[in-house]
């Protein structure tokens, strides 16, 4: 089996590099058939994922088995002002990944986001919700999934939310880093979702990739909570003197609407290959532990 990862230095693909790599995750062991895989990670220096012929000509020369896409361009205030940036990554490169993936007739799984949600609800998105994205981050992404369905006839389309890992840029890292330096922080309170530990969401996309299940499935943190709730836990279990208070979304500056309310539900894991995601403050509390 070989196994493609494209942006494989972020906190997703890294997350997944070395759960393939140990054999295991925080979760347990995984599949004997992944044991003797090659792994081949890239990122943008490696393979843009934007460029149809470079896409093409990669698959075809390593013919994987299964593709997953972690690579995406996140910085949500950043898309507004780089629409071109945001549609090239975040729509055109996994459209360009599933036309290779049906050439080679390899399975793809697409990490997608809560942000294709407008977020105005009061319950958890299940995979059948219509969207209505807000910002041009979620409409990109958005745009990203519907070329993967066109395109590709083997695809898991993965939507996540309030992701956190060791590599790379995240909410908890960021609140820690300014917990210590400023001993006071305002955070939002008016909008809510689901922390997720990039551990969990790797495990379950491995299982995922085994079978031929395909769809479109949401996979966050069990439980919901606001930003404040988030950050209030994260400076308790990181041991940090740091007072934490609520403040409404209109007290900070931002380019890019967020959703209010964009918890989801992961329905398809549970009636498919089952759901193990952590309760959020457990694998919070885990992650902050090895993390510190």
């Amino acid at each position: 089996m070989k196994i493609l990862i494209t942006g494989c230095i972020g906190q997703l693909g890294s997350q997944i590099v070395n759960i393939l790599k140990t054999g295991a995750s925080e979760l347990g062991s995984i599949s004997e058939e992944y044991r003797t895989a090659e792994i081949i990670g890239v990122d943008v220096e490696e393979l843009d994922i934007s460029n149809l012929q470079s896409v093409r000509e990669f698959i075809n020369d390593i013919k994987p088995n299964i593709v997953i896409n972690s690579a995406a361009y996140t910085n949500v205030d950043g898309c507004e002002n780089n629409q071109d940036l945001a549609f090239k990554v975040n729509s055109l490169g996994p459209r360009n990944l599933a036309i290779a993936c049906e050439e080679a007739g390899a399975k793809l799984i697409h990490i997608s986001t809560d942000y294709v949600f407008e977020g105005n609800g009061t319950v958890p998105y299940t995979e059948y919700d219509i969207t209505n994205p807000v910002s041009v981050y979620g409409k990109t992404k958005l745009l990203g999934e519907n070329y993967v369905r066109e395109f590709s006839s083997r695809y898991f389309i993965v939507r996540t939310a309030w992701l956190y890992g060791y590599n790379g840029k995240n909410f908890v890292k960021t609140i820690i880093k300014a917990a210590k330096e400023k001993g006071h922080l305002d955070v939002v309170d008016d909008q809510r979702g689901n922390p997720t530990n990039a551990e969990d969401l790797a495990h379950h996309i491995l299982k995922l990739g085994l079978t031929e299940e395909y769809g479109v499935y949401h996979c966050t943190g069990a439980g919901e909570c606001s930003w404040y709730d988030f950050a209030k836990a994260i400076v308790e279990y990181a041991g940090i003197d740091c007072t934490v208070s609520p403040i409404t979304s209109d007290k900070i500056n931002r380019a890019a609407k967020r959703p209010s309310f964009s918890s989801l539900d992961n329905m398809m894991l549970i009636c498919s290959v089952g759901d193990e995601m952590r309760e959020w403050r457990e694998a919070l509390k885990i992650f902050i532990q090895k993390y510190r």
